[in-house]
């Protein structure tokens, strides 16, 4: 039976536990016996869990992180457990995802699957692996990356370590990745893909697998009901599912947007905490963070259209989401969100323009969200079907087989 070992922060949870899992799940039925080793948390699902590190580990990690700027550099011993489990699964495929995060030691594990047969999958789901430290560099507006990263513009924000070392770090990523002969990038959008191959990781196999939704929960509902929702008003939607409402989901734009809006017409945001809700207009509801599928798919058949603002996002699983229940988008033209709307399932407004976002949302009213709503759904199903789309994975993996033993 071949073998799939899956390595992430976290499994079955969140968004690359989840689609860790649904991988796992697709891959099972082709006969894959498949593991995962993760480093924070995880729900019981169908692979088989492997701890990485402990608490201690944990912390200790992060202290080295926050003084000597060593994310992925900590983790000796633990990583070392897992590269001992490795070796006795003897896994034919080993498929990162998110391997930062205070719980691997990237170096030695690339010294072990570099002297390895071993094939490697290695999804982005955001641009650590390529830079000196950060997860995102669009809002710093940098390239250093692309030749060489130093004196980082976010060392003192996102980074927050009391040293500098984004040299030292692109340089050992530079190296570790690039001597890997069986590494293969999947990015999970056209825009990450495109990014990859002006980095030092262009010469490798890269392939776009766009992320999947769930589209037997993720449906259209009709005459969707519930309790927090007006029935009388257009209702504008947008949820922050993983890490809340911060600066980089926009939050300021849609307090903007509130200014504007008619009396017939509401915000809705969803994943915020009950601070964050009492401190928004009468014409912003708040609605704490919502994990249910079911009940994201009432929310999202219940709005008139999705609005995204985010300053950045790799994928945009929100908007896919909102489609495929008949919802159109608007979304500003940064990123990757422009690349998942096809002409008739919704708009693209100037980048940090609110007014011309909200010119492209009433643009929809005006036509009525019926308008929209098949094309959202046929676009959903066509590119963003989880069953489809990860199946691409399993086929990959099956073909990376076939070119080791030839």
């Amino acid at each position: 039976m071949k073998k799939l070992l899956q390595i992430n922060i976290v499994s079955n949870m969140l968004s690359t536990g989840n689609i860790s899992e649904d991988i796992a799940k697709v891959a099972r039925k082709r006969g894959w016996d498949c593991y995962i080793a993760y480093g924070r948390k995880s729900v019981s699902g169908i692979s088989k869990e492997i701890k990485v590190g402990s608490v201690f580990d944990m912390y200790e990690h992060y202290f080295e992180n926050r003084i000597f700027d060593n994310e992925g550099l900590a983790s000796r011993r633990a990583t070392l457990r897992l590269i001992d489990r490795i070796k006795e699964i003897q896994p034919d495929v080993v498929h990162l995802h998110n391997i930062h995060d205070h719980y691997l030691n990237y170096k030695i594990m690339f010294h072990y699957l570099n002297n390895s047969k071993i094939s490697v999958v290695w999804t982005f789901h955001d641009f650590w692996a390529i830079t000196g430290h950060c997860h995102h560099f669009i809002e710093a507006n940098c390239e250093k990356w692309k030749a060489e990263c130093d004196h980082c513009p976010l060392q003192h924000s996102t980074v927050n370590s009391v040293i500098d070392r984004s040299k030292r770090n692109f340089q050992l990523k530079k190296k570790l990745f690039t001597e890997n002969k069986n590494l293969t990038i999947v990015a999970v959008s056209n825009w990450v893909g495109e990014l990859v191959t002006e980095s030092f990781l262009k010469e490798k196999r890269i392939l776009v697998i766009p992320n999947g939704i769930d589209m037997e929960s993720f449906k259209q509902i009709c005459e969707p009901k519930h309790l927090s929702l007006p029935d009388d008003k257009f209702i504008i939607i947008s949820v922050a599912k993983n890490w809340g409402w911060g600066d980089r989901k926009g939050l300021d734009g849609f307090v903007a947007l509130s200014k504007m809006l008619g009396s017939d017409e509401v915000i809705v945001l969803v994943g915020m905490n009950q601070d964050l809700i009492n401190q928004m207009p009468n014409n912003i509801i708040g609605l704490e963070k919502i994990s249910s599928k079911e009940e994201l798919a009432i929310l999202y058949s219940k709005a008139d259209v999705m609005l995204s603002l985010s300053l950045a996002e790799t994928f945009g699983l929100t908007i896919v989401e909102a489609n495929a229940c008949g919802t159109p988008a608007v979304v500003y033209d940064n990123t990757a969100p422009p690349s998942l709307l096809s002409s008739n399932t919704g708009y693209v407004a100037k980048n940090g323009d609110i007014e011309d976002a909200y010119q492209k949302i009433e643009l929809i009213k005006s036509r009525g969200k019926s308008a929209y709503s098949m094309a959202c759904i046929e676009h959903a199903e066509k590119y963003y079907n989880k069953d489809i789309n990860y199946q691409k994975y399993i086929d990959l993996y099956e073909t990376l087989i076939t070119e080791q033993n030839a």
